[in-house]
């Protein structure tokens, strides 16, 4: 009567193997580490670097427990924060500061095989873990002008190519672009095409001395769309340059209209944090000056080298050798026009190549641009708080529009390398750090002890009431708890949630929670036994029974954790996170584990004369077996 098949015993079964396995690396903690990387893509750390700076931790007697890391960061592990810092001033006094970062970070201890099949630790909030806080200020005044002003390009890239003559072109205020002509029949024609091609603006006309002028002005709805995708390109670009720097768990995320807050858990060191948020960069892409070169080769402006740029150009060095370029001062697109880059080999050739796309607007604005330059070269320039330098200036080989290649790159690695520049250097707008918080890993510690020792406390205090008051049934409800707990644990190490103080809070609750679902299968069993049914009946009804009452009061729950998912944030959410999930283990082990550990213990059983539920009532009144 009470007997699981056994695919119900495998999908038991392989949920809590699957669920013990992806729990594991939490319980191995972690270890101080040093991470070195470069501050941009060309800073890269090879195999003769890495052994490099193995060989001077080993001199200064702090040699690394472990070293890993990829082509393009390296991290040495330690057994001690003493050793860790020792550790970074070693590797500080080797590496150029320019081009590389010594990060102070803490990073899993988990066996490389559990590692390899994904097998990785909860995240920890600041809270936790330690770490640093930033909430920066992005000013909407300069993405609203940046807006504009490639407006101003557009319109004057739509009037050459139509042949319609102007007096002047200009951006008026942050949100107008004024453009004068001195026939009216040429204004006439402006008007039209403008209005056809761009609906962004309204339009009107004026008269100013013996000219007339159109005054463009951006629709407020449209205004507020480029204020938001400026906000979201920020953040986007911050999250693809920290998370190319390795800072484990880094957390972007917008907060009001105009501000964005960036946690750097495990980070032990605010300068350097505040060294990578620097490292964003807005890209440029602009016509070299061939007609002032010497040669066609790298060294092309050499004569420029120790003398002032020409007029209407710039001089920045080359990133890779260093070498002075000179470059025209109209920029031909903006970073914020590239949707996508991407690596790739040239099917003809073999050669690597970096497939480009850009907006509309940049299409064209490329497009009028490489018309009149075959045969020249452009370049991509990447400006950032230290500099500006010259990434690439490679060959206009034909006039192209918004889908171009970029070829004559030496491997793979720099077309990769520059498709991630492409796609994520550029910030829409300026920002500014308007406030910083340190959490130090001393007291993140203190937070995971006090909130282990609660759910450990609670734990044990449920376990002894459960035993005394139900007998053999409460221990099963023990052990079903147990396995919520895991069931929990895996899942959120699976996800890669943010456990934070308040998703503590939230296990603890699970707790009490879950085990009120095996309460109210106890006592259904009891009620049963009490009515007259035998063992193994009272044992089939109360489950059955039950389950609708547990099913009811759960999902109404799961309703106030969505509505604290979907409308609260930072700690709330992490709460509620932690909350649904919760609900969702514990219907599973309530129900499923616990009826299957009861029908391992009495479901083999012909007769039964008494079940251990802590009421004898039932025996006493009932001399009868089943």
């Amino acid at each position: 009567m009470n007997r699981y098949p056994l695919w119900k015993y495998i999908i038991i079964g392989v949920a809590l193997v699957v669920a013990l396995v992806y729990a594991a690396p939490n319980f191995f903690g972690e270890v101080p580490a040093v991470q070195v990387s470069g501050k941009r893509t060309s800073a890269q750390v090879d195999d003769a670097m890495r052994q490099s700076l193995a060989d001077a931790l080993k001199a200064a007697n702090v040699p690394a427990t472990k070293i890993e890391g990829t082509p393009d960061a390296v991290r040495f592990h330690f057994d001690t924060p003493d050793a860790q810092l020792k550790a970074r001033d070693v590797i500080d006094s080797k590496i150029d500061k320019n081009s590389y970062i010594a990060a102070l970070n803490l990073v899993p201890n988990a066996p490389s095989w559990l590692q390899a099949i994904g097998a990785k630790p909860m995240y920890l909030g600041l809270d936790l873990r330690g770490g640093v806080h930033f909430l920066l200020q992005v000013d909407m005044k300069s993405a609203q002008r940046k807006a504009v002003d490639r407006y101003v390009g557009d319109i004057r890239a739509l009037l050459r190519d139509k042949k319609i003559y102007y007096s002047h072109l200009g951006r008026e205020g942050d949100d107008r672009v004024v453009v004068g002509f001195q026939e009216a029949a040429q204004e006439q024609a402006a008007l039209r095409e403008i209005n056809v091609a761009m609906t962004d603006l309204t339009l009107r006309e004026q008269t100013v001395g013996t000219g007339t002028q159109i005054v463009a002005q951006v629709k407020p709805e449209v205004l507020k769309a480029n204020q938001e995708a400026a906000l979201q390109q920020n953040i986007q670009t911050l999250r693809n340059r920290v998370n190319e720097l390795g800072v484990s768990e880094p957390i972007v995320q917008q907060q009001g209209s105009d501000r964005i807050v960036v946690e750097l858990a495990g980070v032990q060191d605010p300068t350097t944090a505040k060294e990578i948020l620097g490292r964003t960069a807005t890209l440029e892409i602009r016509l070299v000056a061939e007609d002032l070169a010497s040669d066609r080769g790298m060294g092309a402006f050499m004569q420029y080298k120790d003398l002032p740029a020409p007029p209407n150009t710039d001089k920045f060095p080359d990133q890779r050798n260093g070498v002075p370029v000179l470059v025209r001062k109209g920029v031909v697109v903006t970073g914020d026009r590239i949707t996508n880059a991407q690596a790739n080999f040239d099917q003809q050739s073999g050669g690597p190549v970096v497939n480009v796309k850009l907006d509309s607007a940049g299409g064209r604005a490329m497009r009028a641009a490489t018309r009149e330059n075959v045969g020249k070269r452009m370049a991509i320039l990447l400006i950032e708080k230290t500099g500006t330098v010259v990434a690439m200036w490679p060959n206009i080989q034909e006039e192209f529009g918004a889908d171009f290649r970029i070829t004559g790159l030496t491997d793979i690695k720099e077309a990769r390398d520059l498709a991630l520049l492409l796609r994520s250097g550029s910030l829409a707008a300026n920002m500014d750090i308007i406030e910083e918080r340190t959490i130090g890993p001393s007291l993140g510690k203190e937070n995971i002890e006090k909130g282990f020792h609660a759910v450990l406390f609670g734990f044990l205090a449920i376990a002894v009431f459960m035993i005394v008051y139900y007998a053999m049934f409460g221990l099963v409800s023990v052990l079903a708890l147990a396995c919520n707990l895991l069931l929990l644990v895996a899942i959120l190490s699976i996800l890669q949630a943010t456990l934070t103080l308040p998703g503590i809070a939230a296990v603890a609750l699970t707790l009490g929670m879950a085990i009120d679902s095996n309460v109210l299968i106890n006592e259904r069993v009891r009620e049963e036994l009490r009515s007259g049914m035998t063992p193994q009946m009272a044992i089939q009804a109360g489950y059955d029974r039950a389950f609708g009452t547990i099913l009811d009061s759960n999902v109404t729950t799961l309703i106030a954790g969505l509505a604290l998912l979907a409308f609260g944030s930072g700690p709330v959410k992490g709460f509620a996170v932690v909350h649904c999930l919760g609900i969702l283990t514990s219907i599973f082990s309530a129900v499923m584990v616990s009826r299957g550990l009861v029908n391992l213990i009495y479901g083999g059983r012909k007769k039964v004369a008494r079940l251990s539920i802590g009421n004898t009532e039932w025996h006493r009144n009932n001399k009868a077996t089943a």
